[in-house]
């Protein structure tokens, strides 16, 4: 897609994000990585319901701006979801109402911050993993980030909000929006023993549509 497009894309996608209440104020961050290296990022302190295509910050290969605003300031969180993430072209990062309420329940577990509720769950999130709280804009995440071993499109940062990467800005969006809403149902349905996929309807999954999903040990 042409650079015009994906500006244009982006701040439409953070309109629609905005509008419907899933980050507010100038919270939450999009990313998407262009041909040649380099990629393109909303602004610090920029609202995504009120961004201007000509103001996106275009970075190098490097992750040096090369023209509009200064970038966010989670800039080293998605740095690291692009190197660890091959096939990653998009990162998303908002501060979405169930999924950060998710991140400081006690009972989450790190590795699978959500069980397997539906299949569109798995299908466009795989499994969530869960970092420790970090500061807005620490570097320290990057390290975090890239201790998954890119083994997670989808991560919640403790406190903070949930981050995602997709092949594609629609993907990366597509599954947030999945993510907030199976928080929301698991926030819904807690202490009330819910009936979850079993492991064969995960595996029937996993077979039919390519999925590749961590193991149980692969996160701390």
């Amino acid at each position: 897609m042409a650079e015009t497009r994906l500006r244009e894309a982006i701040c439409r996608f953070g309109r629609s994000l905005f509008e419907r209440g899933l980050t507010p104020g100038s919270s939450g961050n999009i990313s998407v990585r262009l041909d040649d290296g380099g990629w393109l990022v909303t602004p610090t302190n920029a609202s995504l319901g009120f961004l201007d295509p000509d103001k996106l910050s275009r970075l190098d290969a490097g992750g040096r701006l090369v023209s509009g605003d200064a970038p966010t300031k989670e800039v080293p969180l998605h740095n690291a979801l692009y190197q660890t993430r091959g096939a990653a072209r998009a990162v998303v990062h908002l501060h979405s109402t169930h999924s950060v309420a998710l991140s400081m329940l006690p009972e989450i577990d790190p590795r699978a911050a959500l069980p397997p509720m539906t299949p569109y769950y798995l299908m466009r999130c795989g499994q969530t993993a869960l970092l420790p709280y970090y500061r807005p804009g620490d570097p320290d995440v990057a390290d975090a980030i890239k201790g998954l071993a890119g083994k997670y499109a989808s991560v919640l940062l403790a406190n903070h909000g949930p981050v995602v990467a997709g092949d594609t800005l629609e993907a990366a969006v597509f599954a947030m929006e999945e993510l907030e809403e199976t928080a929301k149902l698991y926030l819904l349905l807690r202490g009330m023993n819910p009936r979850y996929l079993s492991p064969a309807q995960v595996a029937d999954l996993t077979k039919t549509f390519g999925l590749t999903l961590p193991d149980a040990h692969d996160h701390p």
